[in-house]
């Protein structure tokens, strides 16, 4: 096994019985795992029931998205499970050519991208709409935790070190824009802006990217006239409940009608086409409607514990000196909570509505596809960190 790892052969997984050995023995994280499947269970439930009434209306079949979604999560485990097959290395030796897909991908879209509600986000390939910025997302923060690696010294003592990594991040958050999607370009931010936290940049760079990152922010908010009306809603959605508030009304009214334990699954009103969006962006609000505080609780209950499982992870990674992996891992598990943060915060009215995905649980194949892939590195990353110990191979030249 050790030398396949070495060679950067494919290696077939460990044996199914294996998962559920201890800490040390096992070869994958059986908790990490766990609450992975409940969460995708959970979201084919919720998708299915907040999607019937659309799906009804412009299709004539109830089940329309929940057979798109079966088919979704059925080919992102096929590409979760290729991935487990892949040794940690090959993510960090194909880094910059995963980098150029990525942009290229995002110069496809502009170019022969599909506009929806004024919005070029998506390359139609035959029957499936590809989301460009999901990959992007993935393959930037592999860029990233590979630079971390290769440019350890230099991003911790000198400057150019590390501004080199944000400039591509700038290159990447204008293709963004020009679509535009200022909310992947703040996903992407945060979590560049927290690893190169932990891979040592000084304190005064550190407030000084957030500084400027939250003045380019703004200077796009303002000077933009639908994000100005998304934050003037946010901050009171009741002011025009029918115009720019409506979104958020609608949301903040189901999370009412919800209570303590739900309506009931199957009862929510705002699913009745009253709240846009309702299977994807804006699904947590009918899961409050319909589970209520409880519901909610649970699901979010489960996406913490696999963010904090990938977190650890990474901390594995690092003290065993497996530099790339624990980069890597930090750089997944920052990406799926702060998203999660954000969409659960948005719809609850605790930060202006952005088009955001709730990982692994709204409907979209684009991101579940690469959500579950990077679940999948995630796994990888904890096989090998097992596996190896302190004789791993990190990929990096710091051991």
């Amino acid at each position: 096994m050790k030398a396949m790892l070495l060679g950067g052969r494919f290696n077939p997984l460990p044996r199914l019985d294996s998962w559920w050995q201890s800490k040390d023995q096992g070869t994958f994280d059986n908790i990490f795992l766990t609450a992975l499947l409940l969460v995708l269970a959970f979201s084919l439930v919720m998708v299915t029931s907040a999607s019937i009434p659309v799906a009804e209306r412009l299709y004539g079949n109830p089940l329309h998205f929940t057979l798109r979604h079966l088919i979704y999560m059925g080919m992102g485990l096929v590409a979760a499970y290729t991935v487990t097959r892949l040794p940690v290395s090959f993510w960090h030796n194909y880094n910059m050519q995963l980098l150029f897909a990525a942009l290229a991908l995002l110069v496809a879209v502009l170019i022969f991208g599909k506009n929806v509600n004024g919005s070029t986000r998506w390359l139609a390939l035959g029957p499936i709409n590809v989301q460009g910025a999901e990959p992007a997302k993935l393959f930037f923060f592999t860029y990233l935790a590979s630079y971390l690696v290769r440019r350890h010294e230099e991003v911790r003592e000198n400057l150019m070190g590390f501004l080199k990594p944000l400039i591509m991040l700038f290159v990447v958050a204008v293709l963004l824009l020009m679509q535009p999607d200022l909310g992947t370009v703040i996903v992407m931010f945060a979590t560049a802006v927290v690893l190169l936290f932990l891979a040592g940049a000084k304190l005064w760079q550190f407030i000084a990217l957030i500084l400027t990152g939250l003045a380019a922010i703004a200077v796009l908010i303002f000077y933009s006239e639908y994000r100005w009306r998304r934050v003037t809603a946010f901050l009171d959605p009741w002011a025009d409940p029918f115009g720019s508030g409506y979104q958020l009304t609608q949301s903040l009214m189901a999370f009412g009608r919800g209570g303590w334990s739900g309506q009931g699954l199957g009862n929510s009103i705002q699913k009745l086409e009253y709240l846009p969006e309702a299977h994807t962006d804006f699904i947590i609000s009918v899961i409050g409607e319909e589970t209520g505080f409880f519901g909610v609780a649970v699901l979010l209950g489960l996406l913490f514990i696999i963010v904090f499982r990938a977190l650890m992870m990474g901390n594995r990674a690092l003290q065993k000196g497996m530099s790339f992996h624990g980069f890597l891992a930090y750089a997944l598990a920052i990406w799926i909570g702060f998203q999660t943060a954000v969409n659960a915060g948005m719809a609850s009215g605790m930060m202006p509505t952005k088009g955001m995905t709730l990982p692994f649980v709204s409907y979209g194949g684009s991101s579940l596809i690469i959500m579950l892939m990077a679940a999948a590195l995630l796994l990888r990353i904890d096989f090998e960190v097992r596996l190896q110990g302190k004789q791993a191979v990190s990929g990096g030249k710091h051991e």
